[in-house]
């Protein structure tokens, strides 16, 4: 078992799973504080279905990443895992193009944190 992957996986199931509740949670002002970031780009008009999709994609990632994490401690397979980093590495990009085009250099920097463990899961799991 490489305890290395299955931390990361933790780590990225939390990231997910916790800014998915978030967004279900409190739709509304997520909603309202996504239109005043994009307010001047080319995203202004998709905020709600951008967030339906991210929100989607961050599931998805979280889900594979628990699954697969009980996957590695029940049997050390690898695959549902792999799919959790990929799914979560397609979600960074996504985010770090929403504040590339916004022009928030500092959460773009804060995604590319993110993106580090990420990319070394896909490294490891695959």
């Amino acid at each position: 078992m490489n305890i290395a992957s299955l931390l990361i996986l933790l780590f990225l199931a939390v990231t997910f799973i916790q800014s998915g509740y978030d967004k279900v949670s409190d739709w509304r002002t997520n909603v309202d504080w996504l239109k005043g970031h994009f307010s001047k780009t080319m995203l202004r008009n998709t905020i709600p279905q951008a967030l339906i999709m991210i929100l989607a994609l961050e599931l998805i990632a979280g889900i594979f990443c628990v699954v697969g994490s009980i996957q590695i401690l029940a049997n050390g397979g690898r695959i549902f895992g792999f799919y959790g980093a990929i799914f979560s590495c397609i979600t960074l990009i996504i985010l770090l193009f929403g504040q590339r085009i916004a022009k928030d250099y500092d959460g773009a920097r804060t995604i590319a944190i993110y993106f580090i463990p990420a990319v070394m899961a896909v490294y490891w799991l695959g």
